[in-house]
């Protein structure tokens, strides 16, 4: 009788588990309390409690200036629809006129690409060879009809964190509005909003170890922005739809968790991930590592193999019991090669060879030693059958 695979799970980019004190807290709300949290009676009640419990918990962790500034959403999709769409829709009478990155999500490069067809402009900034934004760029690229700048606090495939509190100076300056996609960062990095020049900020529940299903928009006091989602007067107005309130519970849960954690997680990860890395470069050759090497999600590592396909490492990964991904889980169906690397100027072959690493907190050392004992034999095997591999040698 065989002895068990070990199961190594490394795309905590894509999807995290769900935390146990996360489901914990969720579960009365599928049950026993189970009242419409708008509903005024004692059965809503209890469920009208939850969501604002929740809502000052959200708050906590982005350091929001009040509570009243959070909208809960169906997740990070959703609330950058919501940002950039909302945005465009209030100020159309002010501008018609887009700022975002090379590098953004495909839910808000593809919201912006839509908009562009509804007759808005749209300025899509280069980055450097790191994945972080060209600011001088940015600046040039203002005009009195800028309405919206919405770029990521921290890239979702490389980990490239951008420097959102400068491009929220310019924008202030200028008198713009600052949305930032901080799906991947929220929980992992400290933030601050009170003192961010941010007006907008989604945030995604299934990333930080709670449900999936759930997220929230952050919405400066102040800050014009049209309803996206129509009907009753929910989340004060600006998200129609009874209250996910089991979601919504879980997503406050897993904020607080986080905040209290961030700091030490944030060391453990940052650990791990050097550690594979290190682990990696010892064992095999030819490994280009994609992204900032300093400042970055402390989680994330990309890399990249030469002379190979990144889907045949990963489909390999997957026989030994790990679990990567290619880039964001997002694309993963797509054939493309990937536009986060394509704009940082990465060569088109080596893009085609990497691979992303993303470290979650159940990990182990253990964990990582057996990643770097199965990945060497894979790279061997996968070179020697690879066309490229003999041309390169």
């Amino acid at each position: 009788m065989t002895a068990e695979m070990r199961k190594v799970y490394l795309d905590n980019n894509a999807t995290t588990r769900t935390r146990e004190e996360v489901i914990a807290a969720m579960a009365p709300y599928f049950g026993g309390i189970y009242g419409n949290a708008s509903s005024i009676h004692q059965f809503g009640r209890p469920a009208r409690t939850a969501v604002d419990e929740a809502r000052n918990r959200v708050a906590s962790l982005l350091g929001a200036a009040s509570p009243e500034e959070i909208i809960f959403t169906s997740g990070g999709t959703e609330s950058d629809n919501f940002a950039i769409k909302g945005v465009v829709n209030a100020l159309r009478s002010k501008g018609n006129h887009i700022i975002t990155s090379a590098i953004e999500h495909p839910a808000v490069l593809n919201t912006c690409k839509f908009l562009a067809k509804e007759g808005c402009l749209v300025t899509f900034v280069g980055v450097d060879e790191y994945g972080v934004i060209k600011l001088d760029e940015l600046k040039k690229a203002i005009t009195d009809k800028t309405i919206l700048i919405t770029v990521m606090h921290a890239n979702n495939e490389i980990g490239t964190i951008e420097p959102v509190e400068e491009i929220g100076k310019i924008a202030e300056e200028k008198g713009v509005y600052f949305h930032t996609d901080a799906v991947q960062s929220a929980g992992k990095l400290p933030l601050d909003l009170k003192n961010m020049n941010i007006s907008l900020l989604s945030i995604s529940g299934h990333k930080l170890y709670g449900p999936k299903g759930v997220g929230a928009l952050y919405i400066k006091k102040g800050t014009k922005i049209t309803p996206q989602m129509l009907g009753g007067h929910h989340e004060m107005g600006k998200r129609a739809g009874t209250e996910n309130v089991p979601g919504i519970v879980g997503l406050g849960k897993a904020c607080e968790l986080a905040g209290k954690e961030l700091n030490a997680e944030s060391k453990k990860l940052t650990e791990l991930r050097d550690y594979l890395y290190k682990g990696i470069t010892s064992k095999i050759e030819d490994v280009r590592l994609n992204g900032h090497p300093q400042n970055r999600l402390p989680n994330t590592l990309n890399v990249g193999f030469k002379y190979l396909e990144g889907e045949g490492i990963i489909l390999n990964l997957d026989m030994e019991g790990v679990g990567a991904s290619t880039g964001s889980a997002c694309t993963s169906g797509s054939l493309e090669p990937s536009h986060v690397l394509s704009a940082m100027s990465v060569d088109a072959a080596d893009i085609q060879g990497s691979v992303r690493f993303s470290i979650g907190r159940d990990n182990t050392k253990e964990d990582i030693n057996y990643v770097v004992g199965v990945l060497p034999p894979i790279i061997k095997r996968l070179r020697d059958m690879s066309p490229l591999y003999e041309k390169g040698k």
